[in-house]
């Protein structure tokens, strides 16, 4: 398994927009085998003293923290997905992104612990 981690902010007047270019996404990478994807909005996210999620992506006034990601069988699959899915027609076609990518924190993971309550 390897999961593809993302952190970025939102304006939050632009969240409906950023909904619509996920389920976009979404569709994309289960075509390339992505098992799970996950985006998951802002509710509690605390200004950090020395480190926070809002530091880390220089997220300006009134922007929202979303933290996503998506569970690949295994690594070879998530990095050709990689590749191949921002030549897909469907992401292309996005007029324009709800979000300054420059501003986005990526990385690829090992999982090292999982939990399911059955």
């Amino acid at each position: 398994m390897y999961v593809n981690g993302y952190i970025l902010s939102v304006p939050e007047e632009k969240k409906a927009t950023y909904i619509a270019v996920a389920k976009i996404f979404a569709e994309v990478a289960k075509g390339f085998g992505a098992i799970e994807i996950f985006e998951n909005w802002e509710l509690e996210v605390p200004d950090g003293e020395h480190t926070s999620f809002r530091r880390a992506v220089k997220a300006k006034p009134g922007e929202k923290i979303v933290m996503s990601w998506v569970i690949w069988p295994d690594r070879q699959t998530g990095a050709a997905a990689h590749k191949g899915m921002f030549t897909d027609p469907r992401l292309k076609e996005l007029d324009e992104m709800p979000f300054d990518g420059k501003h986005m924190i990526m990385g690829g993971f090992e999982p090292i612990l999982a939990f399911h309550k059955e």
